[in-house]
């Protein structure tokens, strides 16, 4: 048997990598540019916070296309039958469009209620509301582009995607700075609305780009057509698994947010901060996550049963050394980490109350992602569906509501965060190996 090499691993990881922390990087962008303007920062901030953690929502339940589309690709790359999935990106990114734009279309007029609904208030709710209204318009933009994105995964090519993410976090940066200070003389300040635009010329940008890539490098295209692809039955069953998945996920993180913002202004401005510090651990590890998914779906259609157990164990590694490697530099900048996103001393010092739970969670954080990947690829998405039911219902909420009936505010939820990460990688982990090894012991 040949052995897989970590440099087979790394060749895929490296580039999901990069183009994976494209998302938080544009977050902490926006976090550390707003949280630094010169009037209303912390209630900006807030704002920022809060309709961001709506907005992954958004992205994350349905964009989890990527994450089937990918997994169904790379099955049939290793089935050699990829002749016979070729419609069905283009359908399954018209059906989540669809769905996408009803939910806006809902959220849109209401979206006062909505932040209301977060325990926003005052400045940070009139803030949210106008943030989100511009914000919303790049989530289609957004979706095609994670869709292509799922495409060029399975088969097997995460360079392009990196090239894409790299141009549209470049342009947002500047654009950031530009829109949210102006140019003395040119344009004036735009404050939180200046983030806004950006992230939806950004948005815009790489939908195009996308397009323009699938259509150069690919035989696939995006022209919708039926009869629907035998295929799509299997797509729509994983990604109504995914949804309730990341819905589950979701509130996990509502709850989190709502939690901080009742707390105070600077406890959610603290929140803020520190989630997207942990969001940007979670997506370097995810580049190997993404990794695992491309293999383990190329592996299973080969039946290559024994190639994914070695993955499994390489991933593994990679990812405890990643997550250590993480809360490492973490320790060494602690005390630089959050006057970068701002200098309010009352919202620094709840920061650093937390700050250090979340680097103690990065290597569990790995190992949990890895296998997230692994299973994706498998297209084993009902066991991801409960182990995210169970962790979010049975752990993290009883726990947060029992920190916060004992006041540890901040403190109480990144412990709820730590221990639902344990509840999601434990399971995952045995039952990859309660199934995969008679596997390979039948071969």
């Amino acid at each position: 048997m040949k052995l897989l090499k970590y440099s087979e691993i790394n060749k895929l990881a490296i580039p999901a990598l990069i183009s994976g922390i494209a998302e938080p990087i544009l977050s902490i962008t926006d976090t550390a540019i707003v949280g630094n303007v010169n009037y209303n920062s912390m209630e900006a901030l807030g704002a920022v916070g809060i309709v961001g953690t709506f907005l992954s929502m958004l992205v994350w339940v349905f964009g989890q296309k990527r994450s089937v589309i990918a997994s169904i690709v790379a099955q049939a790359i290793g089935a050699r039958k990829i002749d016979e999935i070729k419609s069905l990106p283009s359908q399954a990114i018209f059906i989540i469009l669809l769905m996408s734009l009803v939910i806006i279309g809902i959220t849109y007029p209401f979206a006062e209620n909505l932040f209301s609904f977060y325990n926003a208030s005052g400045l940070i709710l009139d803030y949210s509301v106008d943030y989100y209204k511009i914000r919303v318009i790049g989530i289609p933009f957004t979706l095609i582009t994670i869709g292509i994105f799922g495409v060029f995964r399975g088969l097997q090519n995460t360079i392009t995607p990196m090239a894409i993410a790299l141009v549209g976090t470049s342009l947002n940066i500047v654009l950031d700075i530009i829109l949210v200070y102006g140019i003395e003389g040119v344009l004036s300040p735009m404050h939180i609305y200046g983030a806004a635009y950006a992230s939806v010329i950004a948005q815009v940008t790489m939908a195009g780009l996308a397009i323009f890539l699938l259509y150069k490098k690919t035989k696939i295209t995006l022209r919708f057509s039926l009869p629907f692809n035998k295929k799509i039955r299997d797509f729509l069953s994983m990604f109504l698994d995914l949804i309730i998945r990341t819905l589950a996920l979701n509130i996990a993180l509502y709850f989190g947010s709502s939690f901080a913002a009742k707390y105070g202004d600077e406890f959610i401005a603290a929140y803020t901060i520190a989630i997207n510090l942990w969001f940007l651990g979670a997506f370097i590890i995810d580049g190997y996550s993404s990794a695992g998914t491309i293999l383990s779906g190329k592996f299973f259609g080969e039946k290559s049963y024994n190639k994914l157990i070695e993955l499994s164990y390489k991933l593994s590694l990679i990812g405890i050394f990643l997550g250590i490697s993480i809360f490492a530099i973490g320790m060494i900048f602690y005390g630089y980490s959050g006057i970068i996103f701002t200098k309010e001393q009352i919202v620094l010092v709840e920061f650093y109350n937390v700050f250090w739970i979340v680097l103690i969670m990065q290597p569990l954080c790995a190992i949990a992602f890895i296998f997230d990947g692994i299973f994706k690829g498998l297209g084993w998405m009902k066991k991801l569906r409960n182990v995210l039911l169970f962790s979010t219902f049975i752990v993290f909420i009883p726990t947060l509501l029992i920190t916060d009936s004992y006041g540890y505010k901040l403190e109480g939820i990144f412990l709820a965060f730590t221990l639902w990460i344990i509840a999601r990688g434990v399971p995952l982990i045995i039952k990859f190996y309660k199934t995969c090894v008679p596997l390979v012991q039948k071969m």
